[in-house]
């Protein structure tokens, strides 16, 4: 292999390894699971959306206790809970009149947290 003036690592000859390709293409994930996967990092493609997810992670809240953390709306809130309980990245219960709302599983907060580790880890 060979470096390029943009440092971008290119092969220097062509050769199609089967056995890899092979490996590979028996191991790879369904398409519908995948679809699903770029959805969720679509929603999640939001600050807002994922500081709702992060003060979830530490807190079961109500929609106005979310506008007040965020200093936002009420409605610009409830718009972005919309997104994230459709995509089932968090859920609700109703508690007489006062919704609250928590993140749908233990999943989300791990991949919210390992994407945070990602994101400030040291290079």
């Amino acid at each position: 292999m060979e470096k390029t003036n943009t440092d971008e690592v290119i092969c220097s000859v062509t050769v199609i390894h089967e056995d890899v390709l092979e490996n590979v293409r028996s191991g790879l994930t369904d398409e519908k699971p995948l679809r699903r996967m770029a959805e969720m990092f679509k929603v999640m493609n939001d600050p807002t959306r994922l500081k709702i997810i992060n003060a979830l992670l530490l807190a079961e809240m109500c929609v106005c206790d979310i506008a007040a953390l965020m200093n936002m709306t009420q409605p610009t809130i409830s718009h972005h809970l919309k997104v994230l309980r459709q995509s089932e990245l968090i859920k609700y219960r109703r508690e007489g009149k006062v919704v609250y709302y928590s993140l749908d599983d233990e999943h989300i907060g791990v991949l919210f947290q390992n994407a945070l580790d990602h994101a400030t880890e040291a290079k």
